[in-house]
């Protein structure tokens, strides 16, 4: 059954919870255009990125009954991210670098934890007035502003290895200060919402 364009993503979740294989289409349709870019862009390859976009639309089909999804679109870029961060798990190319707070996050979301959103920004705010000036500013280009590393160097005028190192410092920094799990569900909460898979 072919789909009138105008109708929501919501509506289009609400039939697809009824099974209407029209309302997967047109969701297909509709956003794996941007879900391959955001797995290509991590991977840089074309197979790869194309068959993790397919397991999480099949996954959604699968769990179209069992999944509380809220908003469509951030729960499935959050659900590449997550297929993404378990390719590296599994072939254990991990980049040092590349968004390490952002794999913590997607799989500790994954473990459901249970956090309340205002005592974990809270939390990070105290933590990020401790911090050095530079380091505070850097951290908020990236994980609030979501900047990418590169696109910090050019504003700070400093090399991207440099950005790099603060970040890791500040990751570390942050791990000692609360702890690993609260860590990962904070940046989950700030750099996703509270919209990512179940």
């Amino acid at each position: 059954m072919k789909l009138d364009n105008t109708l929501t993503d919501r509506e289009l979740l609400d039939m697809l919870k009824n099974g209407d294989d029209g309302a997967f289409n047109a969701i297909f349709k509709r956003h794996w255009k941007t879900l391959y870019s955001e797995a290509y862009k991590r991977l840089k390859n074309p197979m790869q990125s194309e068959e993790i976009v397919q397991d999480v639309f099949a996954s959604l089909w699968l769990k179209r009954t069992e999944n509380k999804i809220e908003n469509l679109l951030p729960w499935l870029r959050t659900a590449v991210k997550y297929q993404v961060f378990m390719l590296y798990k599994e072939t254990r190319q991990l980049p040092v670098f590349e968004e390490p707070l952002e794999y913590m996050a997607v799989a500790t979301q994954q473990a459901d934890s249970k956090f309340y959103a205002k005592e974990l920004l809270a939390c990070i705010d105290v933590w990020l007035e401790t911090q050095p000036e530079k380091r505070r500013e850097i951290f908020r280009l990236r994980y609030i502003e979501d900047y990418s590393t590169k696109e910090i160097s050019e504003m700070l005028n400093i090399s991207q290895k440099t950005v790099q190192n603060t970040l890791a410092t500040a990751l570390l920094s942050l791990k000692q200060s609360l702890g690993f799990v609260l860590a990962a569900a904070t940046v989950v909460l700030i750099h996703f919402g509270e919209n990512y898979p179940n």
